[in-house]
């Protein structure tokens, strides 16, 4: 069973409500406040891990492998995103700008640095 990109959406939301509510919890209790006392460095080596496992999932091609190594692979994302006081609201805000778009053309339009050039300030 499907669910829609709404559900999606707040299942995601309701995942960085807990690792925020994590902030300041004892590192020996919680694997995320554990991480996120130790950042970036230890969400950082963690993220590389689970994209290293999740490349070697679909090389393998097992199905639930897939899935549960890209869950890993995101859950870490996430912890990420709380690091730096980011939502995953704003990663779907940017994917839904992009929809539709030319991957040529969104990649054409960032600056040498990879950034994504900002309009001009009206005077």
């Amino acid at each position: 069973m499907s669910q829609s990109p709404l559900d999606l959406g707040t299942v995601l939301a309701r995942v960085a409500d807990t690792l925020e509510s994590r902030r300041g919890a004892d590192p020996a209790t919680s694997y995320v406040a554990k991480l996120l006392a130790k950042a970036p460095d230890s969400i950082l080596k963690k993220i590389g891990e689970e994209a290293t496992e999740t490349v070697m999932a679909a090389k393998d091609g097992e199905a639930d492998k897939i899935v549960s190594e890209t869950a890993d692979l995101w859950f870490h994302c996430l912890v990420m995103l709380t690091h730096y006081g980011l939502r995953p609201e704003q990663v779907l805000e940017e994917l839904a700008r992009r929809e539709g778009l030319s991957g040529l053309t969104e990649k054409a339009a960032r600056g040498p640095d990879g950034a994504r050039a900002q309009p001009a300030q009206g005077v």
